[in-house]
């Protein structure tokens, strides 16, 4: 089965699904909404893409500080997967984001995406840089 990445932010969520032998990662969409709080489209949509992709696993960006302290971010991508638990009954992993977005935009910048266009697509690359990360790591360990 597939993984999905998921970068879980205040308006929106970047979406990444693997392949099928967890080897590459790539950008599906950005979720939006209009209120941090209204998420039942928003889950009703990554619903429809688990089954799309046949998703077997969700590895969620987890938002630490950069001292390793949970903050108030960080508590609600815990409330967001508590909610995909009870809606989707699939595992979700939470892994360390990091740097993430930040990575993703120099990824942008470097490709000489225009700044207009990066605020659209910069959380979805984010799933794609968490879900590889996460994928790299479970390779790591089996070999």
């Amino acid at each position: 089965m597939r993984m999905m990445g998921l970068d879980y932010g205040s308006k929106t969520v970047g979406v990444a699904v693997s392949d099928l032998l967890g080897v590459t990662a790539h950008g599906v969409e950005t979720i939006t909404r209009k209120e941090e709080d209204k998420l039942r489209r928003t889950l009703a949509r990554i619903e429809e893409l688990i089954g799309e992709y046949q998703i077997g696993t969700l590895v969620l960006g987890y938002p630490k500080n950069m001292d390793d302290s949970i903050g108030e971010r960080a508590k609600r991508t815990e409330q967001f997967r508590d909610m995909l638990v009870r809606r989707t009954g699939l595992p979700v992993i939470l892994w360390d984001e990091r740097l993430t977005t930040m990575e993703a935009n120099e990824i942008l910048i470097e490709s000489g995406v225009r700044r207009e266009d990066r605020k659209r697509v910069i959380d979805k690359i984010a799933a794609v840089l968490i879900l590889r990360s996460y994928m790299d790591s479970v390779r790591e360990k089996t070999t």
